[in-house]
């Protein structure tokens, strides 16, 4: 039975972070609120206000801030849990990175709030930025390196420790992560240090549009698995235990951690499929290995529903759908993400539709887009966060998820995934009439194409206002019930009482997992290979074959 506690130290780091990105969850479904209501044409924003300020905090604060506050959150802890307490250097290197990050965030969101960075979370040039604004997204990185360094740090410690032995499932996922965070942030960091901010500063005149662009999309693709790793490490590490079963395989968990590390970097070009200036052969390079990326998806599917099936048919289950009546849908620790895994099925598919050429022309910038990354990360992710809030912040800060807060999540995670099909069906419906993303309600002076959009229940602005007020009520109770969870929850009295941090063991079928998966610089060296190869002579080419550049421009 777990303690209450593993390690007061680590339990107030892990909380630290936890609780910043929830107050960013806050800020950011107030502005997303308004945003949808201006978008469904129901309200008109005062005059102080600008739409594409609510538009980039929005996406700053929840796409960026909530995620990696909270990813960094759950991996100290994980790691604490899995590993053994941080060292005092490790922990002290995490709070380091804790505060330079949280530096970071206020000094880009002050920026935001004052009207000077409606730039969007992507930060295309030309737009400009404060100078500020720019600073801070650096200092963000920087810490989340920093941080980042202090588990890997714990990691290796833990290794040298345990010579020959197999490292615990979830302390590589959290490695794997950190690696994948590490190298993709490169491009972006490179971008906002040598382009951006000197720009910014009016240091020079012009910026290379096309290669901050590449070079964002480097960093902005692999971001999508900086989010989905992390709810991956739940669904194979954690899930099992919840529902009373073991993993199914702790080498398929592994390798498909290896995939994602190499087939989701060297993938940004296919966001930039219809950017001129970019051969097509090498976005055609690039869309091959975006679809790689699907095999480890599939892995993990597979793993998952194998998992399912094993231990529902360990509980009595008959028949070739029965196990699915075994898994405890009442538990919100399981039913959370378990709606988020249903949501990720046609989220997939869509993501097909964005890699290939001729379908992508079809929905480019348009609402569909928004409702892609609505229905991948703001319902698989964001729903598995949710559910592993409701058992991790009990287990750090000693308290008991009651029965009455269970029903409560349950409720939650209903009204999350109500507002996120009505919100997400009504964008991607949009997207093929040609409705487009980025702009604020409008008919275009009445134009016939733009009518269209307000026709039936699911292709209507009104219907993506709808979805999401649900979606701010849905993440205002997930808000007030972290607090509570926090703060006010009983406390447990003993062990027995104890919120356990689950930690599933391999199943007793498994076959042994080969030891090369740990040899990370075979694979890092894969991967830097891959990367040289996609984008050596494409970026070389921008930068020799340069266009005059652009000035900052500013439309606000």
């Amino acid at each position: 039975m777990n303690s209450v506690v593993k390690s007061p130290k680590d339990s107030k780091l892990s909380m630290s972070y936890l609780t910043v990105g929830f107050i960013a969850v806050f800020i950011g479904a107030i502005c997303g609120l308004l945003q949808g209501l201006v978008r469904g044409g129901v309200i008109e924003l005062p005059s102080f206000i600008n739409y594409y300020q609510l538009l980039t905090a929005h996406g700053v604060l929840l796409a960026l801030v909530f995620t990696t506050y909270f990813i960094y959150g759950l991996l100290f802890a994980g790691v604490s849990k899995t590993m053994g307490a941080l060292s005092d250097k490790a922990r002290s290197i995490g709070w380091i990175g804790f505060w330079v990050m949280t530096i970071g965030t206020i000094c880009s969101t002050i920026m935001i709030i004052l009207g000077e960075a409606s730039v969007l979370y992507t930060f295309y040039a030309p737009l400009k930025a404060h100078p500020l604004y720019y600073i801070g997204l650096a200092l963000v990185v920087v810490g989340s390196w920093i941080g980042g360094a202090a588990m890997l740090m714990h990691y290796s410690g833990w290794r040298k420790k345990n010579s020959g032995k197999l490292s615990p499932l979830f302390g590589y996922m959290t490695t794997a992560t950190i690696i994948l965070w590490i190298v993709c942030t490169i491009g972006v960091a490179i971008s906002v240090l040598f382009q951006f901010i000197p720009w910014s500063f009016g240091w020079a005149d012009r910026i290379n549009v096309l290669l901050s662009r590449t070079l964002f999309w480097y960093f902005g693709h692999p971001l999508v698995y900086f989010w989905l790793l992390p709810a991956y490490i739940i669904w194979y590490v954690c899930i099992p235990k919840i529902i009373g079963g073991k993993v199914f395989s702790d080498s398929l968990a592994r390798l498909s951690f290896v995939l994602f590390i190499l087939f989701s970097i060297p993938v940004g070009f296919h966001h930039q499929l219809t950017e001129s200036g970019i051969p097509e052969g090498w976005k055609f390079l690039q869309v091959v290995l975006t679809f790689m990326v699907i095999t480890p998806s599939l892995m993990t599917a597979f793993s998952l529903f194998a998992t399912f099936e094993t231990t529902g048919r360990e509980k009595g289950a008959r028949g070739l759908f029965g196990w699915l009546k075994k898994l405890p849908y009442n538990d919100v620790r399981f039913f959370a993400p378990f709606m988020g895994m249903l949501f990720f099925i046609p989220g997939g598919a869509g993501g097909i539709v964005n890699a290939s050429h001729q379908m992508n022309t079809v929905i480019h910038n348009t609402l569909w887009v928004v409702g892609h990354f609505h229905i991948t990360v703001g319902t698989p992710v964001v729903l598995t966060f949710f559910g592993v809030t409701y058992w991790l912040v009990p287990y750090l800060t000693g308290r008991k998820l009651t029965p009455a807060l269970n029903r409560a999540g349950m409720i939650q995670t209903i009204l999350w995934s109500v507002g996120m099909f009505f919100m997400s069906t009504a964008m991607h419906i949009l997207g093929l009439f040609g409705a487009p993303r980025r702009t604020a309600y409008s008919t275009y002076q009445d134009n016939p194409t733009a009518l269209e959009w307000f026709h039936g229940f699911f292709a209507h602005y009104t219907t993506v206002a709808l979805g999401g007020t649900i979606l701010f009520i849905a993440a205002m109770m997930m808000v007030y019930l972290f607090f509570h969870l926090a703060f006010f929850a009983p406390k447990a009295e003993n062990d027995i009482e104890a919120t356990e941090f689950p930690i599933g063991e391999v199943a007793e079928h498994a076959y042994t997992t080969p030891r090369i998966l740990e040899n990370w610089k075979v694979w890092i060296g894969i991967v830097v290979v891959l990367i040289l190869i996609a984008y050596t002579i494409p970026v070389t080419d921008m930068i020799t074959h340069a266009p005059a550049g652009s000035p900052p421009i500013r439309t606000w």
